[in-house]
């Protein structure tokens, strides 16, 4: 086969079907046992990367997950931590230097919600769900980019010291009524997100995040398991289907990989044209 090659900053890349673009890479997935996290790693591990898969419940899921991902011919190991917890954050980190020396791309995907109308809503509702969406993110971020400082870039691995990709959502831009937690929490995630690429840019530290839309997953199998959810769902996405967890573990591998070396402090949404507001498509 015949290779094209691209120049980028210390690393010359063949462009084919065998490339494994994250090799020699350390990746950890937060909330990573099933729905996009699942998808994140399965993703990465195909391209090359050694994985961590962290998890809060559901550790057989996690299990088999492992196995799934050993037959990638990579490295991986399950870690049950809290995200929103920074001592298990801190014993998650420590263990991932223990096993695999350094850590190379931060996928922050934990994330849960707790809905209620607003005058409904328990400061229980209110503090979970930041604690985990956004002040697990920052904490897990924070243990990322000291590693990253620590080690700087090594070229035969990647041009970059690091990567950080958040996994926000759509309603860090689209409000959300009955979901004032969830929605606050995602507006902090990309502020968050682009105060710390800022910041950590001039160490060669990329830091962004994937903002999805409706995909399907268990936590929302309400909204696509009838066909009657499924044509109502639809109103809101212009490209008139659901997204699948590979669309977002497909952006997530190409975002850590060096072919995106100078996308740094964006969002990026995966959404169908969500984003697009179709409501106005035929009025305004």
């Amino acid at each position: 086969m015949n290779e094209i090659t691209i120049n980028l900053p210390n690393v010359v890349m063949p462009i084919c079907s065998e490339v494994k673009m994250l090799k020699g890479q350390k990746a950890l997935v937060t909330g990573a046992n099933s729905g996009i996290g699942k998808g994140v790693v399965l993703e990465l591990a195909k391209a090359g990367a050694d994985v961590v898969i962290n998890y809060r419940g559901g550790e057989q899921a996690a299990l088999e997950l492992v196995e799934q991902v050993k037959k990638c011919g990579v490295n991986v190991f399950a870690f049950q931590a809290d995200v929103s917890n920074e001592n298990e954050v801190k014993a998650m980190f420590e263990k991932t230097f223990k096993e695999f020396g350094t850590i190379d791309i931060l996928v922050n995907n934990a994330g849960l919600q707790k809905d209620a109308p607003i005058d409904e809503m328990t400061l229980e509702q209110w503090n979970t769900v930041i604690n985990v969406n956004l002040t697990g993110q920052f904490l897990c971020a924070r243990e990322a980019v000291k590693e990253f400082k620590r080690r700087g870039v090594i070229a035969d691995i990647s041009c970059s010291a690091g990567k950080i990709i958040h996994i926000s959502s759509v309603h860090e831009v689209i409000p959300w009524a009955g979901h004032v937690n969830y929605a606050a929490s995602k507006g902090g995630v990309m502020l968050m997100m682009k105060s710390i690429a800022q910041e950590v840019a001039p160490f060669r530290i990329r830091v962004n995040s994937i903002s999805p839309g409706a995909i399907r997953t268990p936590i929302n199998t309400s909204a696509w398991e009838t066909k009657e959810a499924y044509d109502d769902l639809m109103k809101l996405i212009p490209y008139k289907r659901i997204g699948e967890v590979d669309d977002i573990g497909r952006a997530a591998a190409w975002l850590a990989s060096d072919y995106a070396d100078y996308i740094n402090g964006t969002s990026i949404y995966i959404d169908g044209g969500m984003t697009l507001y179709p409501g106005f498509a035929t009025g305004g």
